[in-house]
């Protein structure tokens, strides 16, 4: 383990809502933002209604913004993030984790907690200098990003559609360049 389960989780919530903008689209209804709660483990209040989903809808280019900027534009991201909550970070232990940060009330809404969430997480990424963790895709024409929690930094794809893509791509173009073989 690289960083801190909550530290990985959030990461990797915060890729998959910066993700669901991008084909194949996902996180269409909400319905869909349920399960994405749920899915995530994500604790604390639940709206469920429209003006909820909207505005989760609406911080994923914020949150792309965090997950693929240098060291020193995330740091100033994270302060303003953190600044805008009023973020208070605290020890909290709940359900099965055993104590972990939490910056905002579990009564705040969805797209604050996500928010601060993901802050706290790339101040443990921009504090162990590891920002090369976190990119975008490597596949020709996607732009999803990338949360890279290998051990031998190996991960270089969105998705496995994308890395099956790359690779059938990269098949093909061999097949043309040595139809023989």
């Amino acid at each position: 383990m690289l960083f801190t389960n909550d530290t990985e989780e959030a990461l990797a919530a915060a890729a998959a809502l910066v993700n669901s903008d991008i084909d194949p689209l996902t996180l269409q209804t909400r319905a869909e933002l349920a399960d994405f709660f749920r899915d995530r483990g994500y604790t604390g209040r639940f709206d469920g209604d429209d003006a909820e989903f909207k505005r989760v809808r609406a911080i994923r280019p914020k949150l792309r913004e965090l997950l693929t900027a240098d060291r020193d534009l995330a740091a100033s991201l994270v302060n303003q993030t953190l600044t805008e909550y009023n973020a208070t970070p605290q020890l909290v232990r709940h359900d099965t984790h055993d104590w972990h940060l939490h910056a905002v009330d579990a009564d705040r809404p969805l797209d604050e907690r996500i928010s601060v969430e993901t802050a706290l997480a790339v101040v443990d990424v921009i504090r162990s200098d590891e920002m090369s963790r976190l990119g975008t895709c490597d596949a020709d024409g996607c732009d999803g990003v990338v949360v890279d929690l290998t051990r031998n930094r190996t991960k270089r794809f969105c998705s496995t559609r994308c890395a099956n893509r790359t690779a059938v791509a990269a098949y093909r173009a061999r097949r043309r360049e040595h139809p023989d073989t």
